[in-house]
């Protein structure tokens, strides 16, 4: 894919993103009562939110642009270096706390337990609403397609499209973004960059991961209507800014 593509498909999403933030940010009032952190439940799952009426189908395997992608595919496996390498492995697991190089040394699990636990169910809703797409696309992953993709993480059995992990970043991106907007550009770099690396890893197509920041995006959109949601918010905020020494609202 040409270098002037891949900036498109890039502003493109930043610029939705920027709208979902603006729509998040004025529209939304949280409350505090009444949260209670569930073990990772979903807080919508795929029959709230059916992906199958919002994404188009996956690329047919025999078409231009499957093989533009398995192309993409095989000059990045040529140009990565082991510190992408190493990256992409760190990245393939599927937690908030991936985002600590952006968010300091204070970021950590054991001093965030309320937000530990909402962002659970913020990602633990991924596969409950990916899940049932990928079933049903059953995209071949692009090592299965070509033997000459050689990942360097490891290789899920799920469907290809759309990815779980480009999926969660996008969406713990945005969530996150907006409990600290001070260090929203580095975060939703950070998140762009958390779907990326499953093409350094080579166990997903670019087509995969656009899907996947579009269903994010869908998927934080849904969660927010949601009573559980709103009660877990602010609560998780609060204690995430206290803990980064920020002030308890963002100045406007």
């Amino acid at each position: 894919m040409q270098a002037s593509t891949s900036y498109q498909h890039g502003s493109r999403w930043l610029h939705i993103i920027a709208f979902l933030i603006f729509a998040f940010s004025a529209g939304a009032s949280f409350t505090v009562d009444g949260f209670a952190a569930e073990k990772a439940k979903p807080f919508i799952t795929a029959a709230d939110l059916d992906l199958l009426q919002f994404l188009p189908p996956p690329p047919a395997k025999d078409s231009l642009q499957t093989k533009n992608e398995l192309a993409e595919l095989l000059k990045l496996q040529l140009l990565r270096t082991s510190e992408m390498e190493a990256r992409a492995q760190a990245d393939a697991t599927e937690n908030v706390w991936r985002f600590a190089d952006v968010m300091g040394p204070d970021f950590k699990p054991e001093s965030l337990p309320k937000f530990a636990a909402f962002f659970d169910r913020v990602v633990g809703t991924e596969g409950a609403v990916i899940d049932p797409a990928k079933e049903k696309w059953n995209r071949p992953r692009p090592y299965i397609f070509s033997d000459l993709v050689k990942p360097v993480v490891a290789t899920p059995k799920s469907g290809s499209y759309p990815s779980g992990h480009a999926t969660a970043g996008t969406m713990m991106g945005v969530v996150l973004s907006n409990m600290v907007p001070e260090r929203r550009a580095q975060i939703m770099a950070r998140a762009w960059e958390f779907g990326e690396n499953r093409l350094v890893g080579g166990v997903h197509y670019r087509s995969d991961i656009e899907a996947a920041r579009i269903s994010g995006m869908l998927i934080v959109a849904e969660m927010m209507k949601r009573p559980d949601f709103k009660a877990g918010f602010e609560p998780a905020k609060k204690e995430l800014r206290s803990a980064l020494g920020l002030a308890a609202e963002p100045s406007r």
